[in-house]
């Protein structure tokens, strides 16, 4: 059972941004490794750390909320989970810097991937493109590599080894702290973490390895999206710096209204106008599904408000091979205009009909 990163932060799931901070920090003191005397504190402390990286980015936290903890992780390695949190605030409160994260996460000596920024793009569909599903053509303007120097960003594709950290990208500080001296590994600042520098930057992209282009890129939806869904499209976000990696495209979900049904998760409803002879005699017609008409059997006696419920008639579950099921709601139409045949046999109608008084037939509606 996966642990509900919620609970792990001891937060409801609705605190804001700041609730979440507080929490994180709180715990991050308690369970940090290089503090605390508990035995399993370096579990806890990647727990947390984990469930703060989550909740604290509005995109990831959307789709934990959307799909749970283990469709969550499904969905995301532990490389995806952490990769654009921030902690450098919260541990430079902390310890008076930023390397404490990647000493225990595994910085060292190695240098830091420069993946590109993760892009939000908002698309909507009509509701039959959501129940069947689709292929989508959109356009983007981002940070593409840059074909003139191949993402290197240097003119020549030569370099020159940053002298401070001696190519390592990162470099050992010692830091003073009330709780003692923590000597820990931070991104090199001469380089960037690069562990190179550049002589002869390239003009067309002033060395970063990327330029701003458009990009027409073909989304695949899957059949039964529906509104807030969040598609993630990899590494289609920002080209990293200087080569590195692509962030990714997350696609949300906007669909309009059908002009019949009404949808309600997979299920689908549709209001269907009978008249009083179908109602009172019964008859068989023609109903509209998500794919064609099909017959619906009205029995005699049939009440304003019956629910006739015809099953795998609705909208498609995602990752799944079943639907939903569609739901035809009898209304009983009271025609506004009678011809004078139509009226004569109403009033012949009401001769024939029992009397009672409105409490009576309350009470018999009660009973249907």
């Amino acid at each position: 059972m996966v642990e509900d990163y919620y609970n792990i932060l001891g937060i409801k799931k609705d605190s804001n941004k700041e609730e979440i901070k507080k929490a994180y920090r709180d715990l991050a003191k308690k369970y940090h490794p290089d503090i605390s005397k508990e035995k399993d504190a370096s579990e806890k402390f990647k727990k947390v750390s984990e469930a703060y990286a989550v909740l604290s980015d509005d995109t990831k936290r959307q789709q934990y909320d959307q799909f749970g903890a283990e469709g969550f992780q499904q969905r995301y390695n532990a490389d995806d989970i952490f990769r654009g949190a921030n902690f450098d605030d919260i541990f430079g409160d902390i310890f008076g810097g930023s390397g404490i994260f990647d000493m225990f996460f595994g910085g060292g000596t190695k240098k830091r991937t420069k993946k590109g920024r993760d892009l939000q793009y908002d698309i909507k569909l009509t509701f039959e493109e959501a129940v069947f599903g689709c292929t989508q053509k959109i356009e983007i303007e981002r940070l593409c590599e840059c074909e003139k120097c191949n993402s290197t960003g240097s003119k020549d594709g030569k370099y020159e080894i940053c002298q401070k950290c001696e190519g390592q990208g990162q470099i050992r500080i010692n830091r003073r702290t009330p709780f003692g001296v923590f000597s820990h590994i931070g991104t090199c600042n001469g380089c960037n973490g690069e562990g190179k520098s550049i002589s002869d930057p390239c003009k067309e992209c002033n060395g970063s390895g990327r330029i701003v282009k458009e990009k027409e890129i073909k989304i695949k939806i899957p059949a039964g999206v529906d509104n807030g869904h969040t598609l993630r499209v990899s590494k289609e976000g920002e080209f990293g710096f200087r080569g590195g990696t692509p962030g990714d495209l997350f696609v949300v979900i906007h669909v309009k209204k059908s002009d019949i049904f009404e949808r309600r998760e997979n299920d689908i409803y549709l209001n269907l106008p009978i008249s009083f002879s179908q109602a009172a005699l019964g008859d068989e017609i023609l109903i509209p599904t998500l794919e064609k008409e099909i017959k619906l059997k009205i029995p005699s006696g049939t009440q304003s408000g019956t629910n006739f419920r015809i099953k795998g008639k609705g909208v498609p579950y995602l990752d799944d091979y079943s639907n939903g099921d569609l739901y035809a709601i009898a209304n009983i139409v009271t025609p506004h205009k009678l011809s004078k045949e139509q009226k004569k046999l109403f009033e012949s109608l009401k001769k024939t009909e029992e009397k009672k008084s409105i409490l009576e037939r309350i009470k018999d509606f009660s009973k249907w």
